[in-house]
């Protein structure tokens, strides 16, 4: 069911709006951490898990997508993603403690997980191919965009009334819209009476869950047996045992067949290391900039944002570029751009400038606008008829990798830095050889790219 038509479009774009009302409630939070440990006194370890919680929860909602997508229907899954966020914001806003305050970010974070993924599945859907690129990129322009804004929203509330305001607004928010998806998204993908395996679910939560938290916990605690073994080998044997039911029962949580399409593959593999490095970087540049160079945060701030926003701007049209000149030149021009950067990167020292960091932040931002949204477009049309199942397991691939692609990069600096990232040239050193290791990463995405990443076309001529 291809086709582009008015109700279609007006779901969608329903959909989009959801999707970006919800997601500004992901980092809309980090201005009021100083607020919930003063009113709940609670330390900031705390209080910052009601960022965390909700990262978590995002990752956990994604393995289920095609299920969901399969079972029930788009308007149905819209309503009640709306329903469980303005019942969390509504927690929020009610909270007298932050148990509350938690099981609200949660509920949030539910309602947020899934829309994300869905509107990509019916941007494939109903949208004819040569409109895939535009929505796409429309979609990863508002997934970048729009929890950049959130801190600044944040804390203009914040400073103009009180942190509880922030809940208000997203449920008011949330009502609106929620009216709007009641009245006026009225088309319909088919469903089918497809049976939930329980199991599976549990075992996909389980996974997410030891990989995420123990990987992310490695540059707090170490290689600690508690925190961070027991939880990875938990989730690497969950994984095993999910991969292996789902090859086994018939109705699987996530169909994996689709990973015999070879070029599928190729594009989630790239866009998960794409991610890795990109993770990767929003972590180990701050600390540069603030530990080895002596900048303040602000100047930090300032350093990292024009990449952030020329990165979303990339995010939008280089899908769209992809589509005109193809694939493959694209995907080598980001790999390119991205060894030139992390090259720049190698050169850091104690006194370098602020505008030497933020040209070459500049160009790394450049190479990841220009090939995250295209390789993920490109990955989901070579498999367009299995999009469910697709959009699952890239996105959960993305979000796991993501998630130990800051905590490994942050690891390697500690380690070649004997430990302590501060005001020296051992410290300078690593950064390098980190960068180094990001740009060797980015040698094995322009060999995939020059070797098995083809266009759509040519794929079709050859089957």
């Amino acid at each position: 069911m291809k086709f582009e038509n008015k109700n279609g479009l007006i779901t969608l774009i329903i959909l989009i709006l959801a999707s970006a009302v919800t997601l500004i409630s992901q980092s809309i939070v980090t201005t009021s951490l100083p607020y919930y440990m003063q009113d709940f006194s609670i330390s900031s370890a705390t209080a910052q898990w009601t960022y965390s919680v909700f990262l978590l929860v995002l990752g956990v909602m994604i393995p289920p997508t095609a299920y969901i997508t399969k079972r029930f229907k788009i308007k149905t899954i819209l309503v009640t993603s709306l329903i469980l966020f303005i019942i969390g914001s509504v927690l929020c806003f009610l909270s007298t403690s932050m148990e509350i305050l938690i099981v609200g970010r949660i509920l949030e974070a539910m309602g947020t997980g899934i829309l994300i993924p869905i509107g990509q599945i019916l941007i494939f859907r109903i949208m004819p191919e040569e409109k895939w690129a535009f929505f796409m990129g429309l979609m990863g322009f508002l997934v970048g965009i729009v929890p950049a804004m959130g801190p600044t929203f944040g804390g203009v509330i914040v400073d103009l009334f009180n942190w509880r305001v922030v809940f208000e607004i997203l449920a008011i928010i949330g009502v609106v819209i929620l009216i709007l998806a009641i009245i006026f998204a009225n088309f319909e993908l088919e469903t089918e009476d497809y049976p939930l395996d329980v199991a599976s679910l549990v075992l996909s939560i389980l996974f997410c869950v030891g990989l995420m938290i123990g990987f992310s916990n490695i540059a707090e605690y170490g290689f600690s047996i508690i925190y961070v073994i027991l939880p990875i080998i938990v989730g690497i044997i969950t994984l095993i045992i999910f991969v292996r039911r789902q090859k086994r029962i018939e109705k699987p949580l996530i169909n994996l067949t689709v990973l015999k399409n070879k070029y599928f593959v190729y594009g989630t593999v790239f866009a998960a290391l794409l991610y890795f490095m990109m993770c990767g970087i929003n972590v180990m540049v701050p600390l540069f900039v603030q530990n080895v160079a002596y900048y303040s945060s602000t100047e930090s701030g300032l350093i990292l944002f024009p990449a952030a926003i020329i990165m979303i701007v990339f995010n939008f049209i280089s899908p769209v570029l992809a589509d005109k000149i193809g694939i493959k030149p694209v995907l080598i021009a980001s790999s390119i751009m991205n060894i030139i950067g992390f090259a720049c990167m190698m050169n850091y020292n104690m006194n370098s400038s602020f505008e030497y960091l933020l040209i070459t932040q500049l160009i790394r931002g450049i190479a990841c606008g220009l090939g995250l949204s295209p390789v993920i477009t490109w990955a989901m049309s070579v498999v367009a008829e299995d999009v469910e199942d697709a959009t699952a397991i890239n996105n959960t691939v993305r979000q796991v990798i993501g998630a130990i692609g800051s905590s490994v990069t942050v690891v390697i600096m500690q380690i070649l830095a004997n430990g302590n990232i501060t005001h020296n040239q051992i410290s300078v050193n690593s950064f390098s050889m980190t960068s180094l290791v990001m740009i060797l990463i980015t040698v094995i995405l322009l060999i995939i790219t020059i070797l098995f990443i083809k266009n759509k076309k040519d794929i079709m001529d050859v089957g």
